[in-house]
């Protein structure tokens, strides 16, 4: 099976990937805090991946220096490529930097940095966990 070059591939095409990746990241933390039931489960969720949630890690990364020089190339690829679906919920500047935090976990993946991966996920998760982002349900 041939393997996708992340280098070649647009913000959207990464962003599919990274909001796989971090969704099941999210599903993996939840059930391992013992929650079962499924529509705790989606609320909760909530709180991870919503495209607040999304822009408001990137604005803490951004304030703590987080990412390095490739990695804010790869979610300034999500930021600005052209989206043919439109925000729900929430404004067009907040999906696009959510968009930006997607790609960037599909960027990590695809690019075999799973540790990196795994490292800014753990942090993500450890931020809301600690309220240090909004959300909106």
């Amino acid at each position: 099976m041939a393997k996708a070059d992340y280098r070649q591939l647009n913000g959207i095409a990464l962003a599919y990937l990274g909001d796989a990746v971090y969704e099941v990241t999210v599903r993996e933390h939840l059930l391992n805090l013992g929650m079962t039931k499924p529509n705790r489960l989606q609320r909760k969720a909530t709180a991870y991946v919503s495209a607040k949630a999304q822009a408001g890690l990137i604005k803490l990364m951004e304030e703590q220096s987080l990412l390095t020089d490739e990695e804010w190339e790869f979610f300034k690829r999500g930021r600005n490529a052209n989206s043919y679906t439109h925000a729900k919920h929430t404004s067009v500047l907040t999906y696009r930097i959510s968009t930006g935090f997607e790609a960037l976990m599909g960027y990590l993946q695809l690019s075999g940095q799973t540790e990196r991966l795994a490292e800014l996920c753990r942090w993500c998760i450890k931020q809301v966990d600690l309220g240090r982002v909004q959300y909106e349900q």
